[in-house]
């Protein structure tokens, strides 16, 4: 089975940062694409940033966090990371990785999702 396990949600003040992690681990042959996503209250899941695991590593962002937040890959650990800086009230949600997994080679990718973390900014 594949996990991803994210990490470092919290309360953080207007202004603030916060560094997200997502680690998959298990019966994994590849990974081609990982991605962080939101859901805040009473809103629907909306793409955050996503990230090629493949080559050079093409990132995309959602206009609303262009500029502030960087998603960044270490291949050696199938680990993503989210640097969230001048965080605003708006952006708090629970927080979700995503990934596009291969378990054998050139087998179909399966989505998996971790569990989400939480992200509360206080004005």
């Amino acid at each position: 089975q594949v996990q991803l396990v994210e990490s470092g949600g919290g309360l953080v003040q207007a202004g603030g940062s916060l560094r997200l992690s997502c680690a998959a681990s298990g019966s994994i042959s590849s990974i081609d694409l990982m991605g962080w996503y939101r859901q805040g209250p009473g809103k629907q899941r909306e793409l955050v940033a996503f990230i090629s695991m493949i080559g050079s590593g093409s990132t995309n962002y959602a206009d609303s966090v262009k500029g502030r937040f960087t998603i960044s890959r270490d291949d050696a650990k199938n680990t993503v990371y989210l640097q969230m800086n001048s965080l605003k009230p708006e952006d708090t949600a629970v927080y979700y990785c995503n990934g596009n997994v291969k378990l054998r080679v050139g087998g179909p990718n399966y989505s998996y999702w971790g569990q989400g973390t939480q992200v509360t900014v206080s004005s």
